[in-house]
């Protein structure tokens, strides 16, 4: 069970790790670059990168930084190893509000932006780019960037709590 238990919060660990760094490289390359071009070449580009991050084999990362916390948590529950479990939970919590950001204000616009391209004839690129609302994006990715680096030193503390599987 020891061994388990280290498994499931070395696994959520570095599952937050990878989305902190990839909320991370939105607000510190991607969206700075994107905010550059023109806002035909804005629209085409984002869609690009939405439909490439929307792969099934991204998503056990995105899961698993949900999954692992909670199982992590769950095995640690009743064990001489509970003093993890504040920052499991803490972790656990971010995370999830990084992930209700995610539902309530990038997909909505992600998939609207999506309707868009190919664009069709006549449209106006700026009136698209401007519905997307670029600044509330970038706004609300930079709290799900604070979010799950947060998350990813909780659970990193969690390990130094928790020592080797003794």
């Amino acid at each position: 069970m020891n061994v388990l238990q280290l498994i499931a919060l070395i696994a959520a660990t570095g599952s937050m790790g990878l989305m902190a760094g990839v909320f991370y490289l939105y607000s510190h390359a991607i969206m700075p670059g994107l905010r550059k071009t023109d806002d035909h070449t804005f629209i085409e580009a984002f869609q690009q990168l939405d439909r490439a991050i929307e792969q099934p084999r991204f998503m056990p990362v995105v899961g698993g930084a949900l999954v692992f916390p909670a199982l992590a948590g769950l095995l640690h529950l009743g064990s001489t190893y509970r003093s993890v479990l504040p920052w499991v939970v803490a972790a656990f919590v971010l995370y999830f509000a990084a992930m209700a950001i995610t539902s309530t204000v990038h997909i909505p616009r992600n998939h609207a932006m999506r309707a868009e391209v190919p664009l069709p004839a006549g449209a106006d690129p700026a009136a698209i780019r401007g519905r997307f609302d670029e600044a509330r994006w970038i706004t609300w990715n930079l709290v799900r960037t604070v979010l799950t680096t947060t998350a990813f030193g909780l659970l990193a503390w969690a390990l130094v709590v928790r020592g080797g599987i003794g």
